[in-house]
């Protein structure tokens, strides 16, 4: 019988490969049981991807809704001016509504942008475009104005210049990007309340005259749906800036609307309770 006898040398080299044999079996084994660990059930992952789809398309058909209902209420002054331009003058209209509505306009766009706030581009696209009619509605009332009005409405739409620059100035010079969200964000609040605050005094006219005919119906619900849409816009995005201003302009609209509805049927039945003849 022939045997073959291994060298200390050969004996070495095969005792090294077991080694790194088993080393190697081991590592496999663990990441194996690392995978296992971290694998989640298909349904799982599919129930959870449909929901965050379905949550994100809630969340901007909202978006476009308010984009939509904000532009109704952006070409409503339209019949005044096409009145300015045709007699060529500004009569009795004011131009303040204009000015306050540019300006708040900006701050919004401003908080709508990435560099302040993330995810809420809808908001900086309505009120960009919502800043170009005021804009072209401000240069229309200087344009028709006369003398004491165009001085006075060029320095307001210069400070409406000066105020929005030192806005973006201090944001972006003294706030870093969280701070700089909540810093634009109050100031939008402020703005957006003011706005929807407006009304207030028509509100008050028509509970005073128990008539309708200054409170348009169809602006009513333009607003009405403008805010209702932004509303539930900042509450899917959980944005408190969005949907506390939103909420308020919501109630004081639903609140028009029912002044709206309780006194057209008390004139309605007032016309109808009327003698046909009068002698």
């Amino acid at each position: 019988m022939i045997t073959c006898l291994q060298t200390p040398t050969e004996k070495r080299w095969e005792r090294s490969r077991l080694f790194l044999f088993l080393v190697a079996r081991e590592r496999e084994k663990k990441k194996k049981k690392k995978k296992k660990g971290k694998m989640i059930p298909s349904g799982i992952a599919a129930a959870s991807s449909s929901s965050a789809s379905f949550y994100d398309v809630c969340s901007y058909a909202a978006g476009i809704a308010g984009n939509v209902f904000a532009f109704v209420l952006f070409v409503s002054p339209m019949p005044t001016f096409k009145r300015i331009v045709q007699n060529k003058s500004t009569e009795e209209f004011s131009g303040l509504p204009y000015i306050y509505s540019l300006l708040n306009c900006l701050i919004c766009m401003w908080y709508g942008l990435p560099c302040v706030s993330y995810g809420v581009i809808l908001v900086a696209t309505v009120n960009s475009v919502g800043a170009a009619f005021q804009l072209v509605y401000v240069i229309l009332f200087i344009r028709y104005a006369n003398s004491a009005r165009k001085l006075r409405m060029s320095a307001l739409l210069a400070g409406v210049a000066c105020v929005f620059a030192a806005i973006v100035f201090v944001s972006l010079e003294f706030f870093d990007h969280t701070k700089r969200q909540t810093f634009v964000g109050y100031l939008s609040v402020a703005s957006l309340i003011s706005m929807f605050a407006s009304p207030l005094s028509i509100i008050s006219l028509v509970i005073r005259t128990k008539s309708v005919e200054f409170m348009p119906f169809y602006l009513s619900l333009a607003t009405f749906l403008m805010s209702i849409s932004f509303f539930a816009y900042g509450m899917l995005l959980h944005d408190f800036f969005i949907y506390l201003p939103n909420g308020i302009g919501t109630v004081l609209a639903v609140i028009q609307l029912v002044l709206y509805a309780y006194y057209s049927i008390n004139s309605r039945e007032d016309s109808f309770n009327m003698p046909l003849l009068v002698s």
